[in-house]
């Protein structure tokens, strides 16, 4: 039987109003210490975006912002100064509390034997 290793994950949100505090789902950052694994997934389900807000969202703007999550998980220069933190402070970063367009849920613990495979589940789940 493979060895269960603690992970962290949140869900990624659009609140296009943010003082309403309605959300969409859009993705899911799934951190594993134990595994080296930082890694978001996501998608713009642009139609459903704009049947469900009651406000004019800029996609491009969205897009980019989605993109940033990417960009800092991998870890890359391109993910800037953020980019160059270890996994667990990149993954705290990403999950702080905001008030923005582009919000994460709290972070929700569990225990997997691949991370890679929970976060495609969590996705399945929690997105799609």
């Amino acid at each position: 039987m493979p060895e269960k290793h603690l992970f962290e994950y949140a869900v990624l949100r659009v609140v296009p109003r943010v003082e309403r505090e309605e959300f969409l789902n859009v993705g899911v950052i799934v951190y594993c210490r134990a595994q080296g694994f930082l890694q978001t997934r996501c998608t713009l389900p642009e139609a459903r975006l704009q049947a469900f807000a009651s406000v004019s969202l800029d996609l491009d703007e969205l897009r980019l912002r989605l993109q940033t999550f990417e960009r800092i998980c991998r870890g890359k220069p391109e993910g800037g100064t953020i980019g160059r933190l270890s996994l667990a402070e990149r993954f705290r970063w990403l999950t702080a509390t905001r008030s923005t367009v582009v919000q994460t849920s709290a972070t929700h613990p569990g225990l997997c034997d691949d991370a890679a495979a929970t976060l495609d589940r969590l996705y399945a789940q929690l997105v799609e």
